[in-house]
């Protein structure tokens, strides 16, 4: 269930800062998607909206635009506002629940900015390699992960996959789809990678007492739903 969420007060709408929140953290392909789903939780309108509603429009831009545009613009929004997305979710007013879900944060600053100005909130990382998540979407063949390709994009497929994925694992990815489509998922993971440290997040909040990081390769979605009602539990919720 989708709760009302807006950066004006409005009646019926607390500050979203004395809100109990539940954050998933992870990049593109990690699963967020199949655990909100597998929670059920009420939840915010996810980062996606966020950013169609409230980054975009600064810049001129209206979805749908390719996800490279869009990396370009979350960047030139974080050289403004360093806390991103999580500046946008605690200057916001939402529906007050028990607790809500929101899907999702990436990168260390991101992250940082929640820590010190959602004192309510809770976080899950979700963790997964970059072929793993290359994989996942070139299984999902979702709109939204669209990007500009040209002709002569083959030739920077191999110096796109260095320092990402291992000459096995580009293989690997090139046996499951043709190479325009490997290509096209392959910016996303790079750019992500080049935007967002993932291994940021798992610095500020592995052993956390507000955070629970999940093997998004070793556990099957099932097993991760299990692992976040216990640590909301935990938390007394």
């Amino acid at each position: 269930m989708a709760v009302r969420f807006s950066l004006e007060r409005e009646d019926g709408l607390r500050p979203v800062g004395e809100v109990s929140l539940l954050i998933l953290v992870g990049l593109t392909g990690v699963g967020k998607s199949t655990l909100v789903a597998a929670l059920g939780l009420p939840r915010l309108p996810d980062r996606r909206e966020l950013v169609d509603l409230y980054v975009l429009p600064r810049y001129g831009a209206k979805p749908p635009i390719p996800r490279e545009e869009r990396f370009q613009l979350t960047r030139r929004f974080r050289e403004e506002f360093p806390g991103g997305v999580a500046e946008v979710l605690a200057r916001g007013y939402a529906e007050a629940h028990p607790l809500l879900l929101f899907d999702g944060l990436r990168g260390e600053r991101e992250v940082a900015y929640a820590l010190e100005h959602l004192p309510r909130a809770l976080f899950v990382v979700l963790h997964a390699r970059e072929a793993t998540r290359l994989k996942r979407l070139l299984s999902r063949r979702d709109a939204f992960d669209r990007v500009a390709l040209r002709p002569e994009d083959l030739a920077q497929l191999k110096a796109l996959a260095k320092g990402v994925l291992s000459p096995g694992e580009l293989e690997e990815a090139l046996a499951l789809a043709p190479w325009e489509e490997v290509l096209a998922k392959l910016k996303i993971v790079a750019e992500e990678a080049r935007n967002y440290d993932p291994l940021g997040p798992l610095r500020l909040l592995g052993g956390h007492p507000r955070a629970l990081v999940l093997d998004a390769e070793g556990l099957s979605p099932e097993e991760e739903a299990l692992a976040v009602r216990a640590f909301l539990r935990e938390q007394g919720l």
